[in-house]
């Protein structure tokens, strides 16, 4: 690719060896104008880290150091009793609520019900009480009439009295006949009274039934403003249990996810690395138990000077040498990176105090192996990598 010869005016006089250097140096001078190349670069691939989701105890690891893995091949399995209980808890809790909802559920129409029939008996009193109040109101204008007939009798009584007591004192009308009319104005004075008081009985009794219609009119007025609230009262039960369900619901899927994540798996394929796990270990949720690099999705990081990347552009050609191996294989340049590596240092240069002295700085390169390449498989992170970047 980067062939080129010297003339004869070039290597005349020369020794072999001496334009044989001549003729490489050149070369290289020649190479340094079309490829880049970096020393400092490594393999990378993802690490992912395989941790627990629940705190537990360990009862089987079935994997071992540097061993392969698919995604969702077993790793570790944690001891299931505990999770069991409490699954079996949350669903008999949501048995319980559901039941209880299929027992309120009859309560709304039943309430209905119930209200209806109380105001439609409560109306029917209502005009029971109103008939009653017509019959005893009637009863008084007979009761009435009854003392007012019986007061004209005692009247015209009195007046008989009144034109037989001369004639009695005189001996002109026998005494049995003055004493005859004399009873009878005194058995109409009796009836006179208790006409009155059969009157004034009667209107009593209009008074009480009075009293009950008014009784009865502000309880049919309650139980049509209490019969919504009743109903409203009975449906917010219902409402309430039906949220219980949900609840319990929503416990008997954690209690599962909770069982199901006694069984921890690969979350992709690789091989094992750092297994920290062990049968008998108690572990927290959220603590490493193992990791995995993802050898099938290998890049490499050069971290080219700023000055050289003016030449670089995704899509180009690398050479990749690999130092483990002594052997090249081919990529491409897959993106440019978002900030050179002191930017997102722990500790990132301060340029405000004015002491800042320009330095080249370092950017890492995403470089990707072409796939299907031989040897591949054989590579790990962190191996040590030569690219060359055929920038022209």
């Amino acid at each position: 690719m980067w062939k080129l010869t010297g003339s004869s005016a070039d290597t005349q006089g020369m020794t072999k060896i001496q334009a044989s250097q001549r003729i490489g140096t050149r070369c290289e001078l020649y190479r340094s104008l079309f490829v880049l190349t970096n020393d400092d670069a490594q393999v990378s691939a993802h690490l992912n880290s395989v941790s627990s989701r629940i705190a537990g105890t360990v009862s089987a690891v079935y994997v071992e150091e540097n061993q392969f893995v698919k995604a969702g091949d077993l790793i570790a399995e944690l001891d299931q009793g505990d999770y069991k209980n409490a699954l079996d808890q949350a669903e008999s809790q949501m048995l319980q609520s559901q039941a209880q909802v299929r027992a309120a559920g009859p309560n709304v129409p039943i309430t209905e019900t119930t209200n209806r029939a109380s105001v439609t008996g409560t109306e029917a009193e209502i005009a029971n009480a109103m008939a009653a109040i017509a019959t005893a109101q009637r009863d008084v204008e007979a009761a009435e009439a009854n003392a007012r007939e019986s007061e004209a009798n005692y009247a015209h009584a009195q007046a008989e009295v009144a034109c037989y007591q001369p004639l009695a004192a005189k001996d002109e009308v026998p005494r049995v006949q003055f004493d005859q009319v004399v009873a009878n104005a005194k058995a109409l004075a009796a009836q006179v009274e208790s006409k009155r008081a059969m009157a004034a009985a009667s209107r009593k009794i209009v008074d009480q039934r009075r009293a009950v219609l008014s009784q009865l009119q502000v309880r049919l007025s309650e139980a049509k403003e209490a019969a919504p609230q009743y109903l409203a009262l009975r449906k917010a039960d219902i409402a309430s249990r039906q949220a219980s369900v949900k609840v319990n619901a929503t416990q008997v899927q954690k209690a599962k996810l909770d069982l199901n994540y006694t069984k921890i798996t690969a979350p992709v394929a690789g091989i094992i690395s750092r297994r920290t796990v062990e049968v008998g270990q108690h572990v927290n949720a959220g603590q490493q138990m193992a990791q995995i690099a993802q050898t099938g999705d290998l890049w490499v990081t050069p971290n080219f000077k700023e000055t050289q990347l003016k030449s670089i552009r995704p899509g180009q050609k690398v050479t990749i040498h690999i130092d483990a191996y002594n052997q090249d294989w081919n990529g491409h340049v897959e993106s440019l990176p978002a900030s050179t590596g002191s930017v997102v240092s722990l500790l990132p240069p301060e340029n405000a105090t004015g002491n800042f002295v320009k330095t080249i700085q370092r950017l890492p390169v995403r470089i990707r192996f072409e796939p299907g390449q031989a040897g591949l498989d054989t590579l790990r992170p962190g191996m040590s990598a030569e690219p060359s970047v055929q920038v022209q």
